[in-house]
Protein backbone atom coordinates (compact mmCIF):
# COMPACT_ATOMS: atom_id res chain seq x y z
CA UNK A 1 0.00 0.00 0.00
CA UNK A 2 1.13 3.41 -1.34
CA UNK A 3 1.00 5.98 1.55
CA UNK A 4 1.52 9.71 0.84
CA UNK A 5 2.99 12.61 3.38
CA UNK A 6 2.44 15.68 4.56
CA UNK A 7 5.66 17.08 6.83
CA UNK A 8 7.47 20.31 8.33
CA UNK A 9 11.10 20.53 8.42
CA UNK A 10 12.54 22.95 10.94
CA UNK A 11 16.14 24.69 11.44
CA UNK A 12 16.10 24.11 14.84
CA UNK A 13 13.54 24.48 17.85
CA UNK A 14 11.24 27.17 16.99
CA UNK A 15 13.25 28.09 13.68
CA UNK A 16 12.40 28.56 10.62
CA UNK A 17 9.58 25.94 9.25
CA UNK A 18 8.91 24.21 5.90
CA UNK A 19 5.81 22.42 4.96
CA UNK A 20 6.06 20.00 1.96
CA UNK A 21 4.49 16.71 1.12
CA UNK A 22 5.65 13.87 -1.23
CA UNK A 23 5.30 10.18 -1.37
CA UNK A 24 8.60 8.82 -0.82
CA UNK A 25 8.93 10.62 2.78
CA UNK A 26 12.50 8.86 3.20
CA UNK A 27 13.95 9.94 -0.29
CA UNK A 28 12.77 13.52 0.03
CA UNK A 29 14.30 14.03 3.96
CA UNK A 30 17.15 12.64 2.21
CA UNK A 31 17.29 15.13 -0.63
CA UNK A 32 16.81 18.11 1.80
CA UNK A 33 19.86 17.05 3.97
CA UNK A 34 21.97 16.86 1.32
CA UNK A 35 20.58 20.05 0.05
CA UNK A 36 19.68 18.61 -3.27
CA UNK A 37 16.78 20.66 -3.79
CA UNK A 38 17.84 23.80 -4.32
CA UNK A 39 15.57 27.10 -2.94
CA UNK A 40 14.07 27.74 0.40
CA UNK A 41 15.27 24.87 2.67
CA UNK A 42 18.99 24.71 1.04
CA UNK A 43 19.25 28.26 1.30
CA UNK A 44 17.75 29.15 4.93
CA UNK A 45 19.56 25.14 5.68
CA UNK A 46 15.83 23.87 7.10
CA UNK A 47 16.64 20.05 7.16
CA UNK A 48 15.13 18.96 10.06
CA UNK A 49 12.36 16.52 9.89
CA UNK A 50 9.74 17.47 13.03
CA UNK A 51 6.52 16.09 12.22
CA UNK A 52 4.80 14.64 9.67
CA UNK A 53 1.58 12.71 8.96
CA UNK A 54 1.04 9.72 6.66
CA UNK A 55 -2.59 9.37 4.10
CA UNK A 56 -3.77 6.82 2.24
CA UNK A 57 -4.71 9.30 -0.97
CA UNK A 58 -2.05 11.87 -2.49
CA UNK A 59 -5.77 14.15 -2.11
CA UNK A 60 -5.40 13.80 1.33
CA UNK A 61 -2.02 15.09 1.19
CA UNK A 62 -2.67 18.06 -1.16
CA UNK A 63 -5.62 19.19 1.05
CA UNK A 64 -4.21 18.91 4.70
CA UNK A 65 -0.77 20.81 3.52
CA UNK A 66 -2.80 23.57 1.95
CA UNK A 67 -4.49 23.53 5.50
CA UNK A 68 -1.25 23.52 7.22
CA UNK A 69 0.18 26.64 5.28
CA UNK A 70 -2.45 28.63 5.18
CA UNK A 71 -2.75 28.09 9.05
CA UNK A 72 -0.65 30.45 11.48
CA UNK A 73 2.47 30.06 13.29
CA UNK A 74 1.16 29.41 16.22
CA UNK A 75 -0.81 26.24 14.73
CA UNK A 76 1.92 25.10 13.19
CA UNK A 77 3.85 25.38 16.49
CA UNK A 78 0.84 23.65 18.17
CA UNK A 79 1.27 20.22 15.75
CA UNK A 80 5.16 19.87 16.09
CA UNK A 81 4.64 20.37 19.89
CA UNK A 82 1.89 17.66 20.77
CA UNK A 83 3.80 15.00 18.51
CA UNK A 84 7.59 15.86 19.08
CA UNK A 85 7.75 18.09 22.25
CA UNK A 86 11.57 17.32 22.26
CA UNK A 87 11.85 18.86 18.71
CA UNK A 88 13.78 15.81 17.64
CA UNK A 89 14.79 15.03 14.55
CA UNK A 90 12.17 12.28 13.33
CA UNK A 91 14.15 11.13 10.18
CA UNK A 92 16.92 10.06 12.71
CA UNK A 93 14.65 8.56 15.34
CA UNK A 94 12.58 6.29 12.85
CA UNK A 95 15.65 4.68 11.87
CA UNK A 96 15.35 6.40 8.04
Amino acid sequence: MVSFYVYILSSQRNGTLYIGQTDSLWQRITDHKAHQLLGFTAKYDVTKLVWFQDFETRQGTWTREKQIKKSNRALKLRLIEEANSGWYDLFDLEGM
